[in-house]
């Protein structure tokens, strides 16, 4: 969600040649138009819902990183730039083309990471850079797969006293498939600090 004032100064960007790392644009739902990014020599311009501004690269606070799936999409990243006033864009490495089609952007996303932090090293270097979740969602998470884990051992020693072979097997897979997922993400977003160089290779496509 975008959470920051329009800038009446900040026009939209030139035509520009793609891949080059300095704009991205994507599309979060399927309402509404496209949000838009760009990497200038004076500052980070942004357009979302009718909004658009420009950010000087020492006004920028703090990125986090995150690894966030959806069920369309397992492979989706997330990025929150946040400036010196508490305002704040977000950018998902996929974009929405029609009600049964979510498709990754994963070579023009990290390009445009990349160039972003590389900006960052230039004329911000002490800027706050977060990787993973919220550190209290992070803790619940791992609470949650520990709970999970006990009742499934149980449930898995009583079935094999009581010869219940079969369900015995499947609870072995469904622990199995659930550690796969839930352990992935807690481990991909554990709550840390990252630097400019080199950046976390797991919260990036």
């Amino acid at each position: 969600m975008v959470q920051a004032q329009t800038s009446k100064s900040a026009k939209p960007p030139p035509p520009q040649a793609p891949g080059d790392g300095s704009r991205y644009t994507f599309k979060p739902t399927l309402v509404g138009s496209a949000r838009q990014f760009e990497l200038r020599d004076d500052g980070l311009w942004w357009s979302a819902s009718g909004k658009s501004s420009l950010w000087p690269y020492n006004k920028i606070a703090a990125v986090r990183l995150s690894y966030r799936p959806v069920s369309m999409q397992s492979r989706r990243f997330r990025a929150d730039i946040e400036n010196t006033l508490g305002e704040r864009v977000t950018l998902y490495s996929t974009t929405w083309h029609t009600l049964a089609l979510m498709s990754p952007q994963d070579d023009d996303y990290r390009a445009f990471m990349v160039a972003l932090h590389r900006r960052l090293a230039e004329a911000k270097p002490d800027v706050v850079l977060v990787s993973g979740i919220n550190p209290k969602v992070h803790v619940a998470g791992m609470c949650l797969v520990g709970l999970v884990g006990i009742a499934l051992a149980g449930l898995m020693i009583r079935g094999l006293m009581v010869g219940q072979f079969t369900a015995v097997l499947f609870l072995a897979a469904f622990a199995a498939l659930f550690g796969w997922q839930i352990g992935g993400f807690l481990k991909r977003n554990a709550p840390g600090r990252y630097t400019l160089d080199p950046l976390p290779s797991d919260l990036l496509p």
